[in-house]
């Protein structure tokens, strides 16, 4: 559009980008191919497994509703084609009974269910390679192709991205769908187009098929609009602004329209009075025992009808319930009630790899000191920008618990786009900034390597690594169940490891692996113990006494294995449990 860029943007891409293009991408086909044969379902796994087959069987949306339904479907398709055991008993008894159907297929197909997640994790493959590509397009015509492929490159081995691409949750595929609709629009802004705002709104639909947190993308997008448009507003030509204000109204139609035929027009345009509420936000007041509730029942506006598919209003209703209801979350050896404001930003402080932030800082640098050569036009940077900035802004205002970094993953590959600017440094020959670049995306690269194929438990070297980040963060964040096929590797190629009790965070337990191995229950006894990083940081202390012991062998970076003599139950003392009537922070690192 006519005084989007400040500059012009004249990019000659060299013919041998697009190998390096492709190069990359299989790379990290291959990365998560890889992967996702190595690693055990994860807690939330089982769920969206649940959840993605009972849209294929039953054409239903209630079950894991919090989570619109792109991942989980396509995840879905493959195994579904492979016709695995099913059993929907007890379907509709409970509010979230997705972990429970998703247990229901694991006992039903035995040891065929690891083959079934691959299936479905490498469904979702194309989609991450998607977000891949639309990181150095757009990185590409900010700043020139060695941009591009720097932004490329951080989506390509971010560990972050890697360790929940690898899985079949939905924040990775949020991602990519957050940066192909951001870029759609940003395209639509700078040449406004009935069909540049046909593509918008398609993308508009899918994401927020992928990931609730976009909702904001109503109103985001109409403002990002609104603000890019208002300087130019008196110079615009007779009905140039009515023209745009109804493509971006187009944009939004098309976005809701994609929307509901994602989940089947199921429950579309019914009247809001309707609705069981959770949430006190929408429930309003609800006596002792009542569990659910609509405030606006009786009112004027309990006779609106929401555009929106049920399921979905639902979902995000469940949602701000679990907000609301206040969790424990934990924040370097501190337990609390609730969360902490800053979790996220200390949370990427100490997920990303320190090269990631080295690049990010040279590009704040370059930015402010050589703002001709490395600063697009003030609109091409807030389309980048913002989005990014109100992702965390949400995420960080909701402290009722504070656990998963990856509900800001959606918010990394812009990020990586506005760090990208760096490589126009080799375009320009500036060959200190170029080389310092290098250094640093190589240091961001193999750190990341270095810890594949365990990276959900990626800490940089500032935490320590993915040793000590458990000091740090816990649960998703370094343990979620992922390296249970590991630990029956291990227990196989180790008999003399028995008894064999495991502990970990995950929905599966030994019996699931064939594994030579059981639940500890009751006092201790002498043995191996297997525990998780989480369990170790258990909230009523349970192992706090194996803190300060070094782990005789370690699974991954998220189990711990442990031999205890009689001897050694002799001399420890039984781990103190901590109360938890208080809201107040507990410390239970040592």
């Amino acid at each position: 559009m006519t005084g989007v860029a400040e500059r012009p943007i004249n990019v000659k891409v060299p013919c041998n980008v697009p190998v390096y293009i492709a190069s990359l991408l299989a790379a990290q086909a291959g990365m998560l191919a890889w992967s996702a044969t190595r690693h055990s379902p994860s807690v939330d796994e089982v769920a969206h497994m649940a959840a993605g087959i009972s849209r294929w069987h039953l054409g239903r949306f209630d079950i894991y509703r919090v989570n619109p339904p792109l991942a989980s479907t396509v995840a879905a398709l493959p195994v579904v084609l492979a016709r695995p055991r099913v059993n929907w008993e007890g379907l509709g008894m409970e509010v979230r009974p997705e972990w429970r159907i998703g247990m229901h297929f694991v006992h039903a197909n035995g040891l065929k269910t690891f083959w079934y997640f691959s299936l479905a994790r490498w469904g979702c493959i194309p989609l991450i390679l998607l977000g891949g590509y639309f990181c150095y397009r757009w990185g590409a015509e900010l700043w020139g192709p060695a941009s591009g492929l720097v932004a490329l490159a951080l989506w390509v081995f971010s560990p972050t991205v890697l360790g929940n691409a690898a899985m079949i949750t939905a924040d990775a595929t949020g991602a990519a769908m957050g940066v192909l609709a951001h870029y759609l629009l940003w395209c639509w802004l700078r040449a406004p187009s009935w069909r540049g705002a046909f593509l918008a709104g398609l993308a508009l639909g899918l994401v927020e098929l992928s990931k609730t947190t976009w909702i904001i993308l109503f109103a985001l997008w109409p403002l990002l609009w609104a603000v890019c448009r208002f300087p130019e507003w008196r110079t615009l030509a007779a009905g140039g602004e009515r023209r745009q204000a109804g493509q971006l109204l187009l944009i939004l139609l098309i976005g809701l329209y994609v929307l509901n035929a994602g989940y089947g027009f199921t429950g579309t345009f019914r009247r809001l009075d309707r609705f069981a509420f959770h949430c006190r936000a929408l429930a309003g007041p609800m006596s002792p025992g009542q569990y659910t509730g609509n405030r606006f029942a009786g009112t004027w506006a309990g006779a609106v009808w929401v555009p929106l598919p049920a399921d979905y209003v639902l979902g995000i209703d469940l949602q701000k319930w679990d907000y609301e209801r206040k969790m424990w979350s934990f924040l370097r050896g501190e337990y609390r009630v609730g969360g902490w404001w800053y979790y996220y930003l200390y949370a990427f402080v100490v997920k990303e790899p320190l090269g990631t932030l080295c690049l990010a800082l040279l590009a704040a640098g370059l930015a402010c000191g050589l703002r001709g050569e490395y600063v697009a036009g003030w609109r091409d940077e807030l389309a980048v920008i913002l989005p990014a900035v109100a992702v965390f802004a949400l995420v960080s205002s909701q402290t009722g618990f504070n656990r998963y970094y990856r509900y800001v993953l959606p918010a990394l590959p812009l990020f990586y786009i506005a760090t990208s600017r760096v490589g126009r440094a080799l375009t320009s020959r500036r060959w200190p900034i170029a080389y310092a670049a290098g250094l640093a995306l190589a240091w961001s690269v193999g750190s990341s390597l270095m810890v594949f194929p365990h990276s959900m438990s990626y800490f940089n070297e500032l935490a320590g690594g993915p040793e000590g980040g458990h000091y740090h963060l816990i649960d998703a964040n370094i343990e979620w169940g992922q390296d249970l096929l590991y630990l029956k590797r291990w227990a196989e190629d180790h008999p003399q490891a028995r008894p064999l009790f495991v502990d970990v965070n995950g929905p599966l337990e030994p019996e699931h692996l064939a594994m030579p191995a059981r639940v500890p229950s009751g006092q201790r006894v002498a043995g191996w113990y297997a525990i998780g990083v989480h369990k170790l940081h258990d909230i009523e202390g349970g192992y706090r006494d194996l803190l300060d012991r070094r782990p005789d062998a370690m699974i991954g970076y998220s189990i711990y294995i442990y031999h205890l003599s009689a001897e050694d139950l002799a001399r420890t003392k039984p781990s103190p449990r901590m109360s938890t009537s208080s809201g107040t922070g507990k410390r239970i690192a040592p």
